[in-house]
């Protein structure tokens, strides 16, 4: 991935411009873990005072699925207005798998209706086996939940709609 400084295996280090170019890439794509293991090399960068880490159990989309159906179906939602989000997108700000709760047997950090406000948690996208809170940008109040927990996004992809 990156060059090593020394070839030699018992010698290998990375050198500090190297070092500098992971933490502005860290920067630049809002990481908040870095790993890299080569040959000689282990290192690892983690930044943010307010890091949480969360359980890294497997979340079945069946269990998480199956309360949202019913909450919507008792609350007489029909699917054509959920597939009608309205109010500003919150955006997934990396690639990773979307998960709306911290574990299973747990409620979702937000539902419809909710009303958010900035720096609250309102979901956690798994990138690379880090959990990664996602905080809210704006507050508001939520209209849509757009992802579907534990499938994939990419960046960009729209998460959540609020007003």
């Amino acid at each position: 991935m990156f060059p090593l400084a020394s070839s030699q295996p018992t010698n290998t280090t990375v050198d500090l411009k190297e070092i500098r170019k992971i933490v502005e890439l860290m920067d630049q794509h809002e990481l908040s873990y870095f790993h890299l293991k080569e040959e000689g090399v282990d290192l690892k960068m983690k930044k943010g005072a307010d890091i949480v880490q969360v359980a890294q159990a497997a979340m079945p989309a069946a269990q998480a699925a199956a309360p949202a159906a019913a909450a919507a179906a008792a609350a007489g939602e029909t699917t054509a207005a959920a597939d009608a989000p309205t109010g500003n997108a919150i955006t997934a700000p990396m690639v990773g798998t979307f998960y709306a709760a911290s574990s299973p047997d747990v409620a979702a950090f937000v539902a419809v209706g909710d009303i958010i406000s900035e720096g609250q948690t309102i979901c956690i996208i798994e990138a690379m086996k880090v959990m990664n809170e996602i905080k809210a940008e704006t507050s508001g109040t939520v209209t849509a939940i757009v992802a579907k927990d534990s499938e994939p996004v990419q960046f960009g992809d729209d998460l959540f709609q609020i007003s």
